[in-house]
C-alpha cells in the first residue's frame, strides 16, 4: 500500500471542512460527508476494486460528531487503515463508535458553546462600544478553527489507535473546565450587557425611595438582569420551548413592564 503524505492529510481535511455539515442527513448524520472526506485516501490505499468497495461502504456507516473534533477520528482512521489495511475494519468501526460520543461532548462544550460565548460576547461588546477591533477579533477567532482542525487531524494521524486512550483520560476534565470558564464569562457579562433597572419610586410625604438605587442595588447590584437571565434559562428548559419563543416572550414582557413603569 502507498504511504500517505502531507498532501493526503490536507486533502482529507479540506474535504471534511466543507462536507462534514453539507453532507448531513437523517439516516447517517455525517456518515456521507465522512466517507467523502476519506475517499481519496481509500483509493490510494486500496488498489483492488473489490476491496475498495468494501472499505468505502464501511465508511458510510452512521457517524455524528462535532465537526472540528471529527478530524481526530479521521486522522486516526487514516493511520490505522494505512498500517493494518483491510484487517482494520472492526477496529475502525469500534474507533468511530467509541470516540464520536466523548469527542462531541468536548467539542460541543468548547467550540459549540464556550468558544462563542466567551470570545464572541467580548467581541460583540467591543463592537457595541464602537471599537472596530471587536469585528476583527470575531473574524480572527472564526477562522482560527481552520488551522486548529488541521492540527487535530495530524494529532489523530500521528497517534493512530492510541488516540482512544489519550482522549479517554482527559474528556471529563476538559469538559468541566470549559463549562466553568463559560459560566464565569456569562456571569461577568450579565451586568454589562443586560441593563434593565427598576423604575419604581416610592413617595410618602417628604419621603422618596428609589427602589433601584436605595433598595435593589444595596441587596445585589444588577439583581434585575440576573433575574431576567435566570428566567430565560428556566424558560429554555420548558417543554415545547425554543429560543425564538423565548425571545418573543421577553420582548412582550419588556414592553408590558416598561408601559407599567415597572422597568426603566
Amino acid at each position: 500500500m502507498s504511504k500517505l503524505t502531507s498532501k493526503d492529510l490536507k486533502q482529507t481535511f479540506f474535504r471534511n471542512l466543507f462536507a462534514s455539515s453539507t453532507g448531513w442527513n437523517y439516516e447517517k448524520m455525517m456518515g456521507l460527508g465522512y466517507c467523502y472526506a476519506i475517499l481519496p485516501v481509500m483509493k490510494k490505499l486500496y488498489q483492488d476494486p473489490e476491496v475498495l468497495k468494501r472499505r468505502v461502504k464501511s465508511q458510510l456507516q452512521f457517524f455524528n460528531c462535532t465537526a472540528i473534533m471529527s478530524n481526530l477520528v479521521l486522522g486516526a482512521n487514516m493511520a490505522i487503515e494505512e498500517s493494518e489495511g483491510e484487517q482494520s475494519a472492526e477496529t475502525i468501526t469500534a474507533l468511530k463508535t467509541g470516540l464520536m460520543g466523548p469527542l462531541s461532548g468536548v467539542g460541543d462544550t468548547i467550540f459549540g458553546v464556550t468558544w462563542g460565548t466567551v470570545f464572541f460576547s467580548i467581541a460583540a461588546y467591543m463592537a457595541i462600544e464602537g471599537s472596530p477591533i471587536g469585528c476583527i477579533l470575531a473574524l480572527i477567532l472564526g477562522f482560527l478553527k481552520i488551522p486548529l482542525g488541521y492540527l487535530f487531524l495530524k494529532i489523530g494521524y500521528n497517534q493512530g489507535a492510541k488516540v482512544v486512550d489519550a482522549v479517554g483520560g482527559t474528556v471529563q476534565k476538559v469538559t468541566q473546565i470549559a463549562s466553568m470558564v463559560g459560566l464565569t464569562v456569562v456571569g461577568a457579562l450579565i451586568p454589562t450587557v443586560v441593563t434593565a433597572t427598576s423604575a419604581w419610586v416610592y413617595k410618602h410625604g417628604k419621603v422618596t425611595v428609589n427602589v433601584q438605587t436605595d433598595v435593589l442595588d444595596k441587596i445585589l447590584p444588577s439583581l434585575i438582569p440576573v433575574a431576567l437571565v435566570a428566567l430565560t434559562y428556566w424558560l429554555l428548559g420548558r417543554k415545547h420551548m425554543n429560543s425564538t419563543r423565548v425571545i418573543f416572550i421577553l420582548l412582550i414582557l419588556a414592553i408590558a413592564l416598561y408601559s407599567l413603569k415597572v422597568l426603566a
